[in-house]
């Protein structure tokens, strides 16, 4: 008997994202108008970082019913084919969409399928579209914080045609690009296969769900969130855990993982920003490390909103709290990394760009070094994660030869082969010689 393959993971990435770098706005933190004019007037910036994929937090109009704090949640929507008039009107966010199209920006909604307000009129109009707990009562999540939203029953077939029609909505109406999809695993899989069915029938759509599962990537989705990256570089910064975990990470994501499903690696968004700290309070010394490796190793980086002016504090998630914007190393070392990335195809994302290849050195408890190299141009990072200065020699031989030290303050070549120093959380980033660097 003869088996016939099955074609799993057959989702094509467009053209356009071969290089692409997320932004997540929060529109009511973005701007001292907290409205979308104020995200509309600074787009132009949010591309000169090299951004290529605008993420908004939702824009529907949020439930008064249990709502958390004065603003409550943009997670508990009252209504999903309506925009919040804190925001703005139609008109508005059509603008906002339209500018950001002719900035060459692709804009993506989040979507908040798995549950709603406690006042969103389907309460009323479908109650059967609603999970119930052991007592017949609507069921806010039983094992987390959530009190101020109640969840869906996607056993029901009308929930899920709703669903769609009003995700439809959005790509017919306004001509955004995709979604990003709000704990996408808590949704069944076969509902995202019926989504992007009937999406793509309209335009191709770009989906990112919020969630770290394989099997998402053969159901339509074009990008996962890589937690296990996020979570493994946090205790190394904090010394919970060694080097090696991050390899290991590596090593699952290569063999267990299709090389066209697109990673989101990231050093902060909302959700961390808001409960686990500001990015330097998460990664301390660490930090620019970590955003390097975010940008340059395997995955697509997301830059949540005022990263590049430092994020000095964490953004109150109920109540209005706009970024304090200021000119900050950090959104210097991101220009320069993204610029980096879209210049050098190996850097690309999933298929389009080059598998990391670990180099393996002399201090590997402490650094993790290694090569990118597609059409005989390299790139070779080595990343210190740790507190202590250590001298470093390299054994791989794809290691060697004449490069450009792109951090250096001048731009003489340098020749590798021999040991580095590198100082406590430092980076090294070298191309090879022979590629025009900026």
């Amino acid at each position: 008997m003869s088996l016939k393959p099955v074609e799993l993971y057959s989702l094509s990435q467009p053209d356009w994202s071969k290089d692409a770098v997320i932004y997540q706005v929060n529109t009511r933190q973005f701007s001292q108008q907290g409205n979308f004019d104020g995200v509309t007037d600074k787009l132009e910036a949010i591309v000169e970082l090299g951004a290529t994929i605008l993420w908004l937090m939702p824009v529907h109009p949020i439930g008064v019913k249990n709502r958390k704090g004065e603003l409550g949640s943009p997670y508990a929507v009252k209504d999903y084919l309506a925009i919040n008039p804190e925001f703005g009107d139609a008109s508005g966010f059509q603008h906002l969409v339209d500018k950001a199209h002719a900035l060459g920006l692709k804009v993506i909604l989040d979507w908040v399928p798995n549950h709603s307000a406690w006042d969103n009129s389907l309460v009323t109009t479908h109650p059967e579209w609603y999970a119930r707990d052991h007592k017949g009562d609507f069921r806010p999540s039983p094992w987390w914080d959530w009190s101020d939203i109640i969840e869906f029953d996607y056993d029901q077939p009308g929930l899920r045609e709703y669903m769609i029609n009003a995700m439809s909505y959005w790509v017919t109406n306004f001509d955004i690009d995709g979604f990003r999809c709000d704990v996408a695993g808590y949704v069944p899989n076969d509902f995202w296969q019926q989504a992007r069915s009937a999406l793509d029938k309209i335009k191709p759509v770009f989906l990112l769900a919020e969630w770290e599962n394989r099997d998402l990537h053969r159901d339509g989705f074009n990008m996962t969130y890589a937690w296990s990256w996020n979570e493994a570089l946090h205790d190394i910064a904090h010394g919970k855990a060694p080097l090696d975990r991050l390899r290991k990470y590596y090593s699952w994501n290569e063999r267990a993982w299709p090389h066209s499903a697109y990673r989101m690696t990231f050093v902060s968004n909302h959700d961390k920003n808001a409960w686990d700290g500001t990015q330097r309070e998460q990664f301390g010394d660490c930090l620019e490390a970590a955003i390097v490796l975010s940008v340059l190793g395997e995955g697509v980086p997301l830059i949540h909103n005022g990263q590049e002016a430092g994020e000095s504090k964490r953004l109150a998630f109920f109540e209005r709290d706009p970024i304090d914007w200021r000119a900050h190393p950090i959104g210097d070392l991101y220009k320069k990394l993204v610029c980096l990335k879209k210049n050098i195809p190996a850097l690309w994302n999933g298929e389009f760009g080059a598998r990391m290849i670990q180099v393996p050195n002399s201090a590997q408890a402490q650094v993790l070094s290694f090569v990118r190299m597609q059409n005989e141009i390299k790139v070779v990072v080595a990343l210190n994660f740790s507190a202590q200065s250590v001298v470093v020699d390299f054994y791989e031989n794809l290691f060697p030869g004449e490069y450009l030290d792109v951090f250096a303050e001048t731009d003489s070549l340098v020749t590798l082969g021999q040991r580095l120093v590198m100082p406590p959380w430092s980076f090294r980033v070298f191309v090879s010689a022979n590629f025009p660097l900026f």
